[in-house]
């Protein structure tokens, strides 16, 4: 392997789970000043949580929407550009056509936009006593899948309820996709029991590296997020984890472990194309 292959085979990841309030110019500045925080740490790729302008919750998703571009997503293109860094800017809520979105924007390190994603599966679950959340009573959906390139590796992107659809993982493995970043606000029922299962089994699945970026937990807030922003490791091994609260957490993505792991246990070579297979039935990336 030749120096430079050596060298953009490791790059630093860091993942901001993000305390957001009720205020939108605080959390912008709040992401700002953490974004910076993790460029001086030597990260290439940062990661912000679902929802990191907003609290989260049918009731604010119009009265916080914006129209992209507009004054979250400059925020995020001005931040990318001035840190240098690719910006996965979480979600925000996005008003386009009289319709609205959660939508992740990511940024290259000159302050161009190079993606959005429309969350594809909308969150709607009713888990009797416990939650009940219908996101398409305000949201529509995404129809596409998001993939974009580094340096380093291909990145596909989902957010939050997107991570329990394996299908969406494994077409992004086949378009050589190496890490998978979900923005994403589990709760209380559904964080314990499954936040970081569904992680380890689509990092497991795909051999592939997978990172969550929760916002902070607010005990007062009408919907209380799980927290634990994680990262997971293609062995399905938890390599960085945050508690409840605000943090940064950081991981060294190591394409040739991922490389090696993938020669050990070569699942891609030995499916059984003949026998099934998963596939898109409309092309295109937002």
């Amino acid at each position: 392997m030749s120096t430079l292959a050596k060298a953009m085979s490791k790059f630093r990841l860091a993942v901001v789970q993000l305390q957001v309030t009720s205020v939108k110019a605080d959390n912008l500045s709040r992401a700002r000043r953490l974004v910076k925080e993790a460029a001086g740490q030597g990260s290439k790729v940062v990661l912000l949580p679902e929802c990191f302008n907003s609290p989260y919750g049918t009731g604010f998703f119009a009265s916080y929407a914006e129209r992209i571009p507009g004054e979250s997503t400059q925020l995020l293109s001005e931040a990318a550009k001035e840190n240098k860094v690719y910006l996965v800017g979480g979600s925000i809520p996005e008003e386009d056509g009289g319709k609205l979105y959660n939508s992740c924007t990511v940024f290259g390190p000159d302050g161009e936009m190079i993606l959005k994603h429309r969350k594809i599966h909308l969150f709607d679950i009713d888990v009797p006593g416990k939650i009940r959340f219908q996101e398409s009573e305000t949201l529509s959906p995404g129809d596409s899948l998001s993939v974009f390139e580094t340096p380093f590796c291909k990145v596909g992107v989902g957010i939050c309820y997107d991570m329990r659809f394996a299908e969406l993982a494994q077409l992004y493995s086949r378009r050589g996709c190496q890490l998978l970043v979900y923005p994403g606000a589990f709760n209380m029922t559904t964080g314990p029991a499954h936040w970081e299962l569904l992680q380890r089994g689509r990092a497991l699945d795909n051999q592939v590296y997978v990172a969550t970026a929760s916002p902070a937990r607010d005990e007062t807030a009408s919907y209380v997020a799980w927290g634990h922003s994680t990262v997971v490791s293609p062995w399905g091994e938890v390599i960085s984890k945050a508690g409840p609260e605000e943090a940064v957490i950081y991981a060294d993505i190591d394409l040739q472990y991922l490389s090696d792991i993938r020669q050990q246990i070569p699942i891609t070579a030995q499916r059984r194309d003949d026998l099934y297979t998963v596939t898109t039935v409309k092309e295109g990336s937002s």
